[in-house]
């Protein structure tokens, strides 16, 4: 009980914690979650009406026919709707309900968009964001308790997705994983993407020298694994901003190996791996910005 009582405190922290800073964080939090949510919306939407056929389900699609969301204009309503509902949300506005049911069509727009067989992670993290405003002004109608809600389930599955990654990489492999010649064959792949897509490919210096030393290959490998197996770190407020910078290094050894970029990742680990809210106290003033971000918690 103790630990986790510990784990809870880490997590949602103290109400008697939160302060004028974590209002403005949250304010910033909401807003960045809602961009990339309206970017993503409209991007999947614009490309599912090229589909027509559904090669490979995902999700709600295991449950239901997501083909009416192909051959229409149903994708670019729904990112419409999707745009009203959390603008209403950010601005308090109606019911407490928009953010969850934003969150449900953006899962939707997800798996339509995705039904022809590519599945990739970068967006995960923002849908997950999205999921727990939906669940924490469902849940309450208070702004502290909102705020501690939201960002505790964004702190504890972000840790626990990073370090089920490694699990799921030893249980798939083995030790096996970390070979550097497995980078090899990923290095390859994406340069024959990037190829197809170009027309023009060229190793940098650091896929190179992974190219040329195994070792090499496998160091990288292994501090990108062993780096997921701490990420449960980000639940405690101590180790946060540690396993931070090392989970944006992930990302960056992930870009510069790979060609695999993952910015709305790595722009909300710097959001949420630093204590920003400290930092936006200090720099309070009772001006409109203080006033709007109070307004609208």
């Amino acid at each position: 009980m103790r630990f986790t009582a510990y784990l809870g405190e880490n997590l949602f922290g103290k109400d008697d914690e939160f302060h004028v800073g974590h209002t403005y964080f949250f304010k910033l939090f909401e807003l960045f979650v809602i961009w990339q949510t309206i970017k993503h919306a409209f991007e999947w939407g614009y490309y599912t009406l090229k589909i027509q056929d559904v090669v490979l389900t995902l999700g709600i699609a295991n449950y239901v026919d997501i083909s009416f969301m192909h051959g229409n204009q149903l994708p670019i309503i729904n990112a419409i709707l999707i745009t009203v509902l959390i603008t209403l949300a950010f601005f308090r506005i109606g019911n407490r309900w928009a953010y969850l049911v934003a969150a449900i069509l953006l899962h939707f727009q997800y798996v339509a968009r995705f039904s022809i067989g590519e599945i990739p992670h970068s967006a995960n993290l923002v849908g997950w964001s999205l999921l727990a405003l939906g669940v924490a002004f469902t849940y309450s109608g208070d702004a502290k308790e909102r705020m501690r809600l939201t960002l505790g389930l964004v702190f504890f599955f972000l840790g626990l997705g990073y370090s089920t990654a490694f699990i799921s990489k030893l249980i798939g492999t083995g030790l096996n994983w970390a070979d550097g010649r497995h980078l090899w064959l990923w290095m390859a792949e994406k340069g024959t993407d990037i190829f197809s897509r170009e027309g023009d490919f060229s190793y940098n210096i650091l896929q190179q020298f992974a190219l040329n030393y195994t070792f090499a290959a496998t160091i990288i490998l292994l501090f990108g694994w062993i780096t997921e197996l701490f990420g449960f770190l980000f639940w405690f407020k101590k180790t946060r901003p540690y396993i931070a910078i090392f989970l944006i290094g992930l990302h960056a050894g992930i870009t510069m190996s790979m060609n695999i970029r993952f910015d709305a990742f790595v722009i909300e680990l710097i959001m949420l791996g630093f204590p920003w809210a400290i930092l936006l106290r200090k720099i309070h003033s009772d001006g409109a910005l203080g006033k709007f971000a109070l307004k609208f918690a």
